[in-house]
């Protein structure tokens, strides 16, 4: 390991998976991103050795009480007044090793606290006395960041600690207004979408020296292929990260050659929880599918389950922008009161739908996989997917939208006969068989 002051992401840059380090990329950060010159870093080197994903996994001590976890009476006193009483699995765990400033690669299920869990480490070692940005946390949509953001700022209510929210859609210059230097208010934690954060350290708005910590929340879509190339030039040497900063790698999912990626960023005695696909198959979550003969069939389906079932909110799944705008044309048009949302709708129009929907104005919500991860809507009881997601790691998420932190909680897959392959491929994937819908309809456990 380097010693501290030299750059995390050492000299020995080198190609990832082959992508090209000669041209001009533009990388998509939740629809509106700057355009990258991959030439000057296209990659980084993996850290020092001993990252390896086969040695025998770490016993980790959990703590049962916030109490017990020696954290700052004004970050307990945040704790208890944002409503948490008592850590989850995953806070019980990670709370701690950040706070003690152990890099983390950490999986847990959808509703389960994560988000929680990361905060409150990083913000055990924040310093309000020091007005400069000391952390970070990137997500890659803008509902998700501002979902961290409300979070954060519940969190840190008697802390005195600034946050600012940097995403895409918002005019940059109210970044560069709250992070000029000489300003005697800068915010200490910022939460950004990966293609603002990259444009602030562009125009070294923020600086990667002044960073204790660097948070990815869904981890795996940020280093998958959409984002990938992005993450890896905010990571790189230009910038000037040290071994200073703590790295923090979160997510719900995290298949095999994304979690190997994942550990060449970790170098500080890193702290690995990290679960088989057969553990992640959310068991609180009652699992059905509808099989009709012919794709025509699904609407009057879909909305013969809208008339009977009994839910609190509902959230119908779709795979592209244009089925959900048609989707809610035609339920609309047989009556149904529903909403839809996806990536290219302009970002006041998303905010204002998920603002309604989160305030319970919306009781059905169409959504492409844009709010699949991460949104935390505790009301939903009811996901149904009217279209099986393409990549299987995406049901996952889009299922566990629905039974958040113990609530009951329902999915039902509407399928025709030729999706029924995709189905079985997706229980394959998950170690778990998905039951055909009850005729009584009896869908919660």
């Amino acid at each position: 390991m380097s010693s501290p002051g030299t750059p995390k992401y050492g000299a020995n840059e080198r190609a990832l998976d082959g992508a090209s380090a000669t041209k001009n990329t533009v990388v998509e950060d939740d629809f509106d991103a700057p355009v990258i010159n991959v030439t000057a870093a296209a990659a980084v080197s993996a850290p020092a050795s001993g990252n390896s994903s086969a040695s025998e996994p770490e016993v980790v001590k959990e703590y049962m009480t916030f109490d017990s976890m020696d954290l700052p009476l004004d970050l307990l006193r945040g704790i208890y007044g944002y409503g948490f009483e008592k850590p989850s699995e995953i806070q019980r765990k990670v709370i701690v090793p950040i706070k003690n400033r152990r890099d983390t690669l950490a999986q847990a299920h959808s509703g389960t606290g994560k988000t929680g869990g990361f905060l409150i480490g990083i913000l055990a070692n924040m310093d309000k006395s020091v007005n400069e940005v000391q952390a970070g946390v990137l997500a890659p949509t803008r509902e998700l960041a501002d979902q961290i953001y409300t979070v954060a700022k519940g969190l840190t209510q008697h802390m005195g600690i600034r946050v600012h929210l940097a995403v895409g859609g918002n005019h940059v210059d109210a970044d560069l207004a709250k992070l000029r230097r000489g300003s005697s208010e800068i915010p200490q934690l910022i939460i950004a979408t990966p293609g603002r954060f990259y444009d602030l350290l562009n125009r070294k708005a923020i600086h990667p020296s002044t960073f204790k910590a660097l948070i990815l929340d869904e981890a795996d879509q940020l280093l998958d292929a959409k984002f990938k190339e992005q993450i890896y030039c905010i990571l790189s040497n230009p910038f000037k990260w040290t071994e200073n900063t703590q790295i923090g790698l979160f997510s719900a999912t995290m298949i095999p050659a994304i979690a190997a990626t994942a550990e060449t960023l970790l170098a500080r005695n890193p702290l690995k929880i990290l679960r088989d696909a057969e553990e992640v198959s959310l068991d609180g979550i009652a699992q059905y599918y509808l099989l009709v003969d012919r794709p025509e069939q699904k609407l009057d389906a879909l909305c013969d389950l809208s008339d009977c079932l009994t839910f609190t909110q509902c959230t119908i799944f779709v795979n592209t922008q244009k089925d959900a705008e048609n989707l809610c044309d035609a339920m609309t048009g047989r009556g149904f009161d529903v909403s839809y949302i996806h990536g290219t709708m302009d970002a006041k129009d998303r905010k204002r739908i998920m603002d309604s929907f989160r305030e319970g104005k919306i009781r059905v919500l169409i959504a492409t996989d844009l709010i699949g991860r991460g949104i935390d809507v505790q009301q939903i009881s009811l996901v149904i997917n009217f279209q099986l997601p393409v990549q299987h790691s995406n049901y996952i998420h889009r299922i566990g939208r629905s039974g958040r932190y113990g609530r009951k909680g329902a999915s039902i897959n509407i399928i025709d006969k030729r999706e029924m392959r995709q189905q079985e491929e997706i229980e394959a994937f998950y170690g778990r068989k998905v039951a055909v819908l009850p005729m009584d309809l009896n869908i919660y456990n």
